[in-house]
């Protein structure tokens, strides 16, 4: 989609939303140079945004508290059966089979977050488990040439800092914790 379609469109809508806004940021990213008319289109734009002609939808940021969920569950999981076997497992594909076989919490604010948290405890750990017990039987039933196991037989503290490392690289927003 051009520039100018996007503004005409805001234009029409008297919104401008997040997509629209990142296609705009895409385009002008992307051009070595911009056209008259598409630096015309943006002055309408900002003038319009700037009169109340248009408005910017703000970004929401949503939190699937299903994912934290399954990743945890996905993690204790694997973590007891390697280190009683020598099967690897893909945390990963784990946790996107499960997921992809449970409804979604959203929530946008941690309260709601708790809230959606505490529901899936008293309603759905039960599926919860039993989705992530039938995605580990697949994992295991699957050819291993490629795996590394998720937890290397070592001493507790490689252990978390291997459990710090999988929440960093499947939950982008974790906060680590300072060690005492």
């Amino acid at each position: 989609m051009s520039i100018e379609k996007i503004v005409e469109q805001a234009l029409q809508d008297g919104y401008l939303t997040p997509v629209m806004e990142a296609e705009v940021g895409r385009i002008c990213d992307n051009a070595s140079e911009l056209s008259i008319e598409e630096y015309m289109a943006l002055d309408r734009l900002m003038g319009s945004l700037l009169t109340g002609e248009v408005v910017a939808v703000p970004r929401k940021q949503f939190i699937n508290v299903m994912e934290e969920l399954v990743l945890s569950e996905a993690i204790a999981r694997a973590a007891e059966i390697e280190a009683t076997s020598e099967s690897s497992l893909d945390v990963g594909d784990i946790a996107a089979y499960a997921l992809n076989r449970l409804p979604p919490l959203y929530a946008t604010t941690e309260e709601g977050a708790s809230y959606q948290r505490l529901r899936a405890k008293a309603e759905l750990q039960e599926l919860i488990s039993q989705q992530i017990t039938e995605s580990i039987g697949r994992n295991i039933d699957q050819p291993n040439d490629n795996r590394t196991p998720v937890f290397a037989k070592s001493t507790g503290n490689e252990v978390l800092r291997q459990v710090s490392n999988l929440l960093q690289l499947y939950a982008p927003n974790f906060e680590q914790k300072p060690q005492i």
